[in-house]
């Protein structure tokens, strides 16, 4: 394991009343460790607390308890020009009047650096991200992506220990923003540097993070890989938030160590597992069940049942081509609705199923997860 390169713990972050209202907790007995060398993503919904815990890191807000350390050192009352931090925001903020170049060197001369290197460190920056061709270019001349890799190159100039960026990719368009994405990631394999990340794109952050801290309401709900997240959600909230999930609610009937029997609201019976051990005692629950992990077959196909297979009825109610995949509404019972999304491979095309079609509806009891909340 690396080491710990910057460490939360029990950080609260509480701003104070308007008159006649509470003071607003925007973060809640956070604790995190994030690791050096790690690509690190805060994931949540705007309010969620990710860019004030990124401001504290940086400085611009001290948190009101708790303890912020970066490369074991306590940053209480440290200002955020003495941390061995830079941030890059949305906003790229570059002097309009100085050249690209000008832009870049500014921070090494405020901080009195020698002239001589502050120019090499400049030009070795603008070069790690591909722009020493631009130099001497005004910011209204460079494109979206390129003022976004000039803010890197300003952040990365000072040779921060830890890089933080504030949602950097949020003002390019989605395809702008997907590359840069990739470049990213790149950029830091071949830096080494810790980046903390903080977007609300479910998307972004799975691209490019090695963990995810999903994030609501001012606390941690969950920190894993993005397959961990994804496949093994710790709550309804994480489920619902990372990606698309079919949510059938019920009560728990029976269960084993690592599966239950749950009772839908229509009263048929599946098989799912049990998300944690707390779910055993909680009675009403969920089912969580991603779209792509659900099979659909002829209803006269005869199919071998087993211990494993969820096997239900259905009827499609909506069929959506979206070129990659096909997407069914599918009725089991009376009122419950499944979204199904089919690959479309030569194999499925002939196997594509109509509306108001009756079906089989399938899906493993390993790719169904048992919630409470």
């Amino acid at each position: 394991m690396s080491e710990v390169k910057v460490r939360l713990r029990n950080v609260v972050k509480e701003f104070p009343a308007r008159r006649g209202d509470k003071p607003v907790r925007a973060v809640d007995n956070i604790s995190l460790d994030i690791y050096d060398g790690e690509f690190f993503a805060m994931l949540g919904p705007s309010g969620c607390g990710k860019t004030t815990t990124l401001r504290m890191i940086a400085g611009f807000e001290q948190p009101s308890s708790g303890e912020i350390l970066i490369d074991g050192e306590p940053m209480q009352g440290v200002p955020a020009y003495h941390r061995p931090v830079n941030t890059v925001f949305q906003d790229y903020a570059l002097f309009p009047h100085m050249t690209i170049f000008q832009n870049v060197m500014f921070g090494l001369e405020m901080a009195r650096v020698d002239k001589k290197e502050a120019r090499d460190r400049a030009m070795s920056a603008l070069e790690m991200v591909r722009l020493p061709h631009i130099a001497q270019r005004k910011p209204r001349e460079l494109s979206g992506g390129q003022q976004q890799r000039v803010a890197l190159a300003r952040a990365l100039v000072k040779q921060p220990s830890v890089l933080l960026l504030d949602e950097p990719l949020g003002a390019l368009d989605l395809k702008l923003r997907r590359e840069m994405q990739l470049e990213l990631k790149t950029m830091q394999q071949e830096l080494g540097i810790t980046f903390v990340f903080v977007t609300h794109d479910q998307e972004e952050a799975m691209t490019m993070a090695n963990r995810i801290a999903v994030m609501d309401g001012g606390h941690v709900l969950q920190v894993g890989r993005s397959d961990e997240i994804y496949e093994t959600p710790a709550n309804r909230f994480v489920a619902d938030f990372i990606g698309e999930t079919n949510f059938l609610s019920g009560q728990l009937v029976a269960h084993s160590n690592k599966s239950g029997t749950v009772r839908l609201d229509n009263e048929t019976l599946i098989q799912a597992l049990l998300s944690h051990q707390d779910v055993v005692d909680s009675g009403e629950v969920v089912v969580a069940i991603r779209p792509e992990r659900i099979m659909l077959r002829a209803y006269d196909e005869v199919i071998e049942s087993t211990d494993n297979l969820n096997i239900i009825n259905g009827q499609v109610r909506q069929v959506y081509y979206i070129g990659t995949d096909t997407r069914y509404i599918v009725r089991i019972g009376n009122d419950i609705d499944l979204t199904v999304r089919v690959q479309n491979t030569e194999y499925q095309k002939s196997l594509a199923f109509r509306e108001m079609q009756t079906v089989k509806v399938l899906w493993d009891t390993t790719n169904a997860r048992i919630l409470t909340d």
